[in-house]
């Protein structure tokens, strides 16, 4: 949150008028909030949306205070700390089948400051837009895991619960991370700015949420009486917590950039540097006349700075407005599902192969579905016989590959469609065929290059102390934390055809602080998910270890290569990769 407001002229006028409830008392607050009795609206909000894990939001939260603490103790917007802020959540997002987008702030901005991060859910009506923001930066100072690590933590799980469940979407929306809110923000302001009027008018309503877990905090909502708020105000009513206006953070986030544009919002706060009163500790609990977070844009801003029960209210009020405001709440009364069986399938080119869809009638009466594919590559078709059915039928659908289809993996959706739509998916992967071209498939395999194309925990990769590279001078340094804690590298590759081996070679460095042989901390090489190899604690020694792995069952193939290290809850033990390669012949 910025420390100082900032408000035009018409902000102000718009701010005025949408805070209605700033100057009232507490006790009329408190009426207010009343009129909502938890024993009545409770069962019927648990129901609305899915519960959030704060266990897992309180892991990302760690994961920042790793990536700060790599990157000089912050996450300045213009600094590696919050572009690999940045690198994680998109990571995370991408992985869950995301639209996501880095929108690099061209004007306005501090220069050198990183970009804002977009993700849309691909899904729902276009044109009825909800979204959800929070600032991904922070200040110098310190880590900024309440400002506001807590708002983007909540943010990216409520995202992943919804990718998780996949409901059906009456909306669409759409998450952002913004850059350089800590200096005026910019990030936000430009993002608004560069909207056409159409894109804007689409944006039903924004949700901020900046600084939501708060040691000594509060519940505060923006424009609290608006009809924005009504499902932000909805839940907290229902968990009797008697919230009240955000007068301090009144202009002083990015909901005010949207609010400018006339663009509705609301959003959750418990606070930063005011001050408690005693009518508020007397409802909330915590200590009247000390500030709402004692750490507010300092060095104590850390993981330990953070309100966990504050945090899970918070994040499951985020989710239920979510819920509340996209998800449908209209049940098909004629439903089905669709299935392909096998799910995956290989092949050369010049071939084909078929799966077996199965449809089935889940609700209501059998309906008439026509079947359809897509995500096959140029040269590849696919074909149903017969192209409908009647729901708990089922068709064969022959997937032909062109002579010319280059080796690799290739992820297909099947489509039914009849009174709803359903999908299923299918993996087709296509074998090599000729001579073998020797060839070295890893890009960055030494880190000197930045993080690209490296997917997952990119802060771990850089020049830190108390570690060295093998070569040049960056690496990718996982765990090391002496917590519960999990790092994850990611590389997506195809592995060349038409070679008779396939070779993976890394550097490792593994130091511990652990004793014994006993594996409490593991390193793990996984392809496509599937653990391929595991070292741990026990294998700790001085300097750099090479290893290789046999890669040659996945010749002609596209894979994910990844590197995981999981640490348990005491005693560092630190998994250093450099050099990785992996080569054909």
């Amino acid at each position: 949150m910025l420390r100082l407001r900032r408000l035009s002229l018409a902000g102000l006028a718009l701010a005025t008028a949408a805070a209605g409830l700033a100057v009232l008392p507490a006790g009329a607050e408190a009426a207010s909030a009343d009129r909502h009795p938890a024993a009545a609206s409770a069962p019927a909000l648990a129901a609305a949306a899915p519960d959030i894990d704060v266990t897992r939001v309180q892991a990302h939260l760690t994961e920042f205070n790793a990536i700060a603490t790599r990157n000089g103790g912050n996450r300045r917007s213009t600094g590696q700390g919050y572009r690999d802020s940045v690198a994680y959540v998109k990571g995370k997002l991408q992985a869950a089948g995301y639209t996501v987008t880095e929108q690099p702030c061209t004007s306005g901005c501090t220069s050198g400051a990183g970009p804002n991060l977009i993700a849309e859910w691909p899904h729902g009506d276009a044109s009825k837009v909800y979204m959800f923001g929070a600032h991904l930066d922070g200040v110098s100072a310190g880590p900024g895991i309440n400002d506001n690590g807590s708002g983007s933590a909540t943010l990216l799980e409520v995202a992943l619960k919804l990718a998780e469940t996949r409901p059906s979407m009456g909306a669409r929306v759409r998450f952002g991370w913004w850059t350089d809110e800590e200096q005026g923000l910019n990030g936000s302001e430009f993002y608004v700015r560069s909207l056409t009027s159409a894109q804007r008018t689409a944006i039903k309503a924004y949700y901020n949420f900046d600084m939501v877990a708060s040691p000594n905090g509060g519940y505060f909502i923006n424009h609290i009486t608006s009809a924005a708020a009504a499902p932000m105000k909805a839940y907290w009513d229902s968990l009797n917590l008697q919230p009240e206006e955000n007068t301090e953070g009144a202009g002083r986030s990015d909901d005010y950039s949207f609010e400018n544009y006339g663009i509705p919002t609301s959003g959750y706060a418990m606070g930063a540097s005011a001050r408690k009163t005693s009518a508020q500790a007397a409802k909330w609990g915590g200590t009247a006349g000390a500030a709402y977070d004692g750490c507010y844009h300092s060095s104590c801003d850390t993981t330990s700075n953070i309100n966990a029960t504050g945090l899970n209210r918070s994040a499951d009020g985020v989710a239920y407005t979510l819920w509340k405001q996209a998800v449908s709440d209209t049940t098909p009364a004629n439903d089905f599902s669709v299935s392909a069986s096998p799910a995956t399938g290989s092949t050369a080119p010049g071939t084909s192969l078929t799966t077996t869809v199965a449809t089935a009638t889940t609700s209501g009466s059998a309906q008439t579905v026509n079947l359809s594919a897509s995500g096959a590559p140029s040269g590849v078709t696919v074909a149903f016989s017969p192209a409908s059915v009647t729901s708990g039928a089922s068709a064969t659908a022959t997937i032909t590959v062109g002579s010319s289809v280059p080796p690799g993996t290739y992820p297909l959706t099947i489509t039914g469609t009849g009174a709803v739509t359903r999908t299923a998916p299918y993996t087709l992967t296509v074998k090599g065929a000729g001579g073998c071209t020797a060839a070295q498939v890893i890009s960055n395999g030494g880190f000197e290059s930045g993080t690209s194309p490296w997917t997952g925990d990119t802060g771990a990769i850089g020049t830190f102390s108390g570690q060295s590279a093998h070569s040049g001078s960056r690496y990718a340094w996982l765990a090391g934390y002496g917590y519960a804690a999990s790092d994850t590298l990611g590389q997506t590759v195809t592995v060349p055809a038409g070679c008779t081996k396939a070779t993976l070679k890394y550097w490792l460095h593994i130091d511990t602080a652990e004793s014994g042989s006993t594996a409490y901390d593991t390193f793990q090489v996984k392809v496509n998910g599937t653990v391929k190899q595991t070292y741990s604690n026990g294998n700790a020694a001085t300097g750099y270890t090479e290893r290789t792995l046999d890669l040659s069952p996945y010749l002609g193939q596209q894979i994910t290569l990844s590197f995981t290290a999981t640490e348990d809850a005491s005693l560092q033990t630190s998994f250093v990769i450099d050099d990785a390669t992996l080569t054909t012949g």
